[in-house]
């Protein structure tokens, strides 16, 4: 079976895409999937984790056709490699990866056919390797983009993420425009935003409620405190997003340097106070919060989910997903 070479050569072509999509908004763009970023937060000690994912469908109640499961899968950034190490599929699956938007990989298991009582399987191994991030030497070199210089791929970071990013909400504007306003640099004027978020927003566990309403009630959970913080560097002109790892995420804005060139920094908004850099091991699955069902354009959620469609049958599924001891 040529699966293992087949997946190394996806993946490959996966990752050449990722920088083929934002290779024309900037050479720098492309440090996003995993080259070096020599002027973004210092890259510092790391960690190997293994990771397994996958599904397993049992056919139940008659004979299933025509099954097709996707589930997101971890990438490379430049703080963190992904290799494919273990792959346990049966004869009735086959597997590749694709790219969904905005360079979220997703592992895809076709079934064409699974007769009553038989179960089909495809699950991978991945070997994460996690380096955590610290704060640049020289913070001041750094400013907030020209709308007109920020890449494409980047833009989309300004905008609102419904229903929990609004960064249109006229509260949300007046704190964009006031926070921060008199700082001497780009990075005390995130920083400023970052406190204010910690200091405003108490962490309470609970349903995820979004920025607006985390900042009215004075409280909210870990994605709700990360919302509020992007919604507010997006209403003050600065790009930010979600990252995802498992339970938890954390944002990321975006400054560019003293030649123009744009980096990504993270922050840990829910949790030990930590700005331009994270002590962060757990491996990331997404960047962004505004992901398209595959199957309705016109649903949308913040992390993409797993899915699975077909016909016949009642088919008895298990998505895996799993942390391995090391």
């Amino acid at each position: 079976m040529t699966l293992r070479l087949e997946a190394i050569a996806v993946r490959f072509v996966a990752i050449l895409l990722a920088c083929a999509i934002v290779g024309s908004t900037g050479a720098n763009a492309c440090a996003q999937f995993g080259q070096s970023d020599q002027k973004g937060a210092e890259l510092g000690q790391t960690r190997i984790q293994r990771w397994k994912g996958g599904v397993t469908v049992e056919a139940v109640g008659g004979p299933c056709q025509g099954i097709v499961a996707t589930i997101p899968v971890p990438v490379d950034w430049p703080e963190q490699t992904v290799v494919i190490s273990e792959e346990d599929v049966t004869s009735q699956a086959r597997v590749n990866q694709r790219l969904q938007q905005k360079a979220v990989p997703q592992l895809v298991v076709n079934i064409r056919s699974l007769p009553t009582g038989q179960e089909a399987r495809a699950v991978l191994t991945y070997e994460v390797t996690r380096r955590i991030q610290s704060p640049p030497a020289n913070p001041e070199i750094y400013k907030i983009a020209e709308e007109r210089e920020i890449p494409r791929d980047v833009k989309i970071y300004l905008a609102w993420s419904p229903p929990h990013i609004d960064s249109r909400d006229r509260r949300i504007r007046q704190l964009g425009g006031m926070l921060g306003a008199d700082a001497d640099t780009a990075w005390k004027r995130v920083e400023a935003i970052f406190d204010y978020v910690r200091g405003k927003i108490q962490f309470a566990k609970g349903k995820t409620k979004g920025a607006i309403k985390a900042l009215e009630d004075g409280s909210g959970n870990h994605e709700d405190l990360c919302f509020a913080f992007i919604a507010i560097c997006r209403a003050a002109g600065i790009p930010a997003r979600t990252v995802w790892v498992p339970n938890h995420c954390y944002p990321e804005f975006y400054l560019v340097d003293d030649e123009g060139n744009g980096h990504w920094f993270p922050c840990q908004v829910a949790g030990p106070r930590e700005f331009g850099g994270i002590s962060e091991h757990r491996p990331i699955f997404q960047k962004g919060d505004l992901f398209r069902d595959p199957r309705d354009r016109n649903k949308t959620y913040p992390l993409l989910p797993e899915t699975l469609e077909g016909a016949g049958g009642r088919p008895k599924v298990k998505f895996i997903r799993e942390m391995l001891p090391n």
